[in-house]
């Protein structure tokens, strides 16, 4: 089957020849004109001349505009321009070589054709029509004396072939558009979904990606995916939740409209492109999704946990947080993943603390921090619980923080600790990150090892020096009973101390395949329990006082 480019290239190449050919008659009865008794061979050379230079310039024109994109508009417009110069062109050359009695009639058929495989069969039979009225009209003016007209006639039978071959030529012109049509439609578009698929997507992306590149303009790219799909399929079965599949993409296509392209990224997540949208405005869209979505009623929605459908969506813009088209859908994906793990029907916004070290990092530690980087993506294929572990703690010590007014130095390095901490874990071998067993005395020794090769992993890099001792002593006690180095009380570094406490607070609310989640309520019991003994006590009592004070914490 012939890619849509090569049908469009060989299809110029036909007008090309049909157009040459509309040029090459009309020079060829000029020169016959001149050659003629009625003129001089005097004017034969220059006229010739003239006539060839300006008859090859429309063809020039007329040819290379074929080669230029244009917007749709712009390509009819220019389409009908052609086609009235031309023919007013072949109207004189009928004319000059006889008017009513010139054998050179036949000729509008190539502005019929190229007309009719241009602008459609419309667009032909208009052509062919004003074709047809020109030369009947140039019959009864001309011959408006004769008492019977046969050249009337005759080109009544003249006018019928034009018409007929706009009809016949048009409907087979439309016809393989149609086809072209279903087909570009097939293989772009999600047949259930009924907006764009995933191999379009990338194609569209790339196509946005180097138009924003290009132009210094934004990009931003929406991840959706919706909460709780699993559980919906198993309370009302695979056709329901098609049938949901189907109302979204219907919802996100309505509400998008003309701002982006809408795509079906992969079972229950979409995709936006939104071509010269920043992140404010990116994020005003994701939230305006979120909440259409959670206002439209769904059958069933009432069973779910929240008793309502809704999506999660994350955020990436370029080239705020990505270089590269394949950087922005890490991003994206990245900040859908955030959002999905704090509580879901949320919109976030892609970050990393080591994107913000990058502002201002030596040229020579930014590839050892990519290397880390990509440690860290490991670490997160490997154990995604330790992805939304860090990123729950990294939330909790800005909060922590904030309350316990550090500086924004300690701030930024507690951040980057809270990111770091669990760094070390890529020596851990994956089935004991995993395992739902309890682990053998060795596997808790290699457990117990992370701190220490976290650090080890960043002690080259000059900007994260301030982050060793929290990634090292982060699982300390404050009784001294803690690892590596069984340090005690105020021995433990002030920050790392800080980052004991969210770390634990975490581990307990959080599902792991070895504990049972604890509520809030029962958190804060256990934080009460330990202080003084694991945690230092100021700082638990800082952070119980900001989880009872903060709504929604």
């Amino acid at each position: 089957m012939l890619s849509k480019e090569l049908k469009q290239q060989r299809i110029e190449q036909l007008l090309s020849i049909v157009k040459l050919a509309c040029l090459i008659f009309p020079t060829a009865i000029t020169f016959q004109s001149l050659i003629s008794e009625r003129y001089s061979h005097h004017y034969l050379l220059p006229y010739g001349v003239l006539i060839t230079a300006i008859l090859g310039l429309i063809y020039y024109l007329w040819s290379t505009s074929t080669k230029y994109k244009f917007h749709k508009n712009y390509t009819h417009l220019i389409g009908i321009i052609e086609h009235v110069v031309l023919g007013w062109i072949l109207f004189l050359i009928i004319l000059l070589s006889g008017g009513i009695t010139s054998p050179n009639k036949f000729m509008f058929i190539f502005i019929i054709i190229t007309s009719t495989i241009q602008l459609g069969l419309k667009g032909g039979l208009y052509v062919a029509g004003i074709s047809s009225f020109a030369i009947l009209c140039m019959d009864l003016y001309m011959a408006k004396d004769l008492v019977i007209n046969p050249y009337f006639e005759n080109d009544l039978t003249l006018a019928g072939v034009f018409l007929l071959t706009a009809w016949i030529l048009g409907t087979y012109v439309e016809g393989e558009r149609e086809h072209i049509e279903m087909l570009e439609n097939m293989v772009n578009y999600d047949g259930l979904t009924k907006v764009y698929n995933h191999r379009f997507f990338f194609e569209q992306l790339q196509k946005d990606f180097d138009h924003a590149k290009l132009t210094d303009t934004p990009l931003t790219l929406l991840f959706l995916d919706i909460d709780y799909f699993k559980c919906y399929n198993d309370l009302n079965g695979h056709l329901e939740g098609d049938q949901v599949l189907t109302q979204m993409g219907n919802l996100l296509s309505t509400t998008v409209a003309s701002r982006g392209t809408v795509a079906r990224y992969g079972g229950e997540e979409f995709a936006v492109l939104l071509p010269n949208y920043d992140h404010k405005k990116g994020s005003k869209i994701a939230e305006l999704l979120r909440q259409t979505v959670e206002l439209t009623p769904f059958k069933g929605e009432e069973n779910l946990p929240n008793n309502v459908l809704t999506v999660s969506v994350g955020i990436a813009t370029y080239p705020n947080q990505a270089k590269d088209s394949i950087e922005l859908i890490k991003c994206a994906d990245d900040a859908l993943y955030r959002a999905k793990f704090f509580d879901k029907n949320r919109v976030e916004t892609y970050s990393s603390i080591l994107d913000e070290l990058e502002k201002n990092i030596a040229k020579e530690d930014l590839d050892i921090l990519n290397s880390i980087k990509t440690l860290v993506n490991m670490i997160n294929i490997k154990d995604r619980y330790t992805y939304g572990h860090v990123e729950r703690v990294v939330m909790y010590s800005r909060r922590l923080g904030n309350a316990l007014k550090l500086s924004k130095d300690d701030l930024r390095t507690l951040v980057c600790g809270a990111y770091m901490h669990d760094v070390g874990k890529i020596d851990i071998d994956e089935s004991i990150l995993i395992k739902k067993m309890p682990l053998t005395n060795d596997e808790w020794l290699q457990l117990k090892q992370h701190p220490v090769k976290g650090e080890e992993t960043i002690q080259y890099v000059h900007c994260l020096q301030s982050a060793r001792p929290l990634v090292r002593h982060h699982h300390e006690r404050y009784d001294g009973c803690g690892y590596p180095d069984g340090l005690k009380g105020e021995e433990i570094p002030y920050l790392a101390r800080i980052l004991t406490v969210v770390d634990s607070f975490d581990a307990m609310t959080s599902n792991r395949v070895y504990n049972t989640k604890k509520s809030y309520d029962e958190a804060i019991i256990e934080l009460e329990r330990c202080k003084g003994a694991q945690f230092d006590p100021d700082i638990t009592d800082c952070f119980i006082s900001l989880i009872r004070n903060t709504p929604n914490f």
